[in-house]
């Protein structure tokens, strides 16, 4: 029996090295300065011909994954099957690596993973604009998933600038119990800034030249997320996370994007690797990921179409 036609996508995780948040807009959602970096924590999408569209998960935390239409890669191969006025005859098989509810987009991985992957497989070779245009119906951090490397996130976060990175920056995630709804964080955020005058998002030049120089001594100080204090309003004691792995040596250290993964930025693989057997030792996390960044974006690994 010969197999089905198949393309598996590798997509990498996210820390937010810059998350600056405007006030809320009329529609609800908030302007940002949003600075990705794509790090080397993968899921493994593919996509393989079928009857009908269904969905599996494996992995760490894939209790966790929902597979119905709550689950943005199902929700991104009927959007591109509906944009070529194609039925989505897909069976999506999603391997986790990416921590689940951690504030590192997996869920966005998967979605940039699945459209890229029904893209190869029903062999629609959709552009990348039209491709970017259904990443940002999904979700905010959906068209960076796609991009990787590093970018500039305005609006939303969904209109990117791609920007240049000049080395490899060693990073430690913490990996919390548990999840922090977004929605939850953002609305936090708002209550603990009342009625103060929040400026227009910009991002910082500090952090753009640090990035582009490959110079993590630099970036280090110039790491901000104005969503942390929401997130340690609501999870406290991601607050002893943080001590922890600047107290083992990292260079700096903060929540990533809405939580609850708090992510340590250290000089060096040999540094980053003493950090993540302190976090791992403290009973704060439960359990530390070492890794680099940037990492590619989502990338066609394999295919029997």
């Amino acid at each position: 029996m010969t197999a089905a036609p198949s393309v598996t996508v590798r997509v990498p995780a996210k820390v937010n090295v810059q998350l600056t948040v405007g006030p809320p807009r009329a529609d609800g959602f908030h302007d940002l300065a949003n600075v990705f970096l794509a790090v080397a924590l993968h899921d493994l999408v593919t996509a393989t011909e079928a009857e009908e569209l269904s969905v599996g998960c494996v992995g760490p935390g894939s209790d966790q994954v929902p597979t119905d239409d709550r689950n943005l890669a199902v929700r991104a191969a009927r959007l591109l099957a509906e944009h070529h006025g194609l039925a989505p005859r897909v069976r999506l098989d999603i391997v986790k690596d990416i921590p689940v509810a951690g504030g590192m987009a997996g869920g966005s991985a998967d979605a940039a993973g699945a459209l890229l992957a029904c893209d190869r497989l029903w062999g629609t070779a959709t552009p990348r604009d039209e491709l970017l245009a259904i990443c940002a119906e999904l979700g905010s951090d959906v068209p960076f998933s796609l991009v990787g490397g590093a970018a500039l996130g305005r609006g939303r976060g969904e209109k990117l600038t791609e920007l240049p990175v000049g080395g490899v920056f060693h990073w430690v995630f913490a990996l919390a119990e548990g999840g922090l709804s977004t929605p939850a964080v953002y609305r936090e955020c708002d209550r603990l800034r009342g009625d103060a005058h929040v400026p227009p998002p910009e991002p910082d030049p500090a952090l753009l030249a640090a990035l582009a120089a490959g110079d993590a001594a630099a970036l280090a100080p110039a790491l901000a997320n104005d969503l942390q204090p929401a997130a340690l309003s609501l999870r406290p004691a991601l607050a002893g996370t943080l001590a922890t792995g600047r107290a083992a040596g990292a260079l700096a250290g903060l929540v990533s994007g809405s939580g609850p993964s708090c992510a340590f930025l250290t000089g060096s693989a040999e540094g980053a690797a003493a950090v993540a057997e302190a976090l791992a030792a403290s009973g704060h996390c439960r359990a530390a990921r070492a890794t680099t960044g940037p990492a590619a974006g989502a990338t066609t690994i394999d295919s029997h179409a």
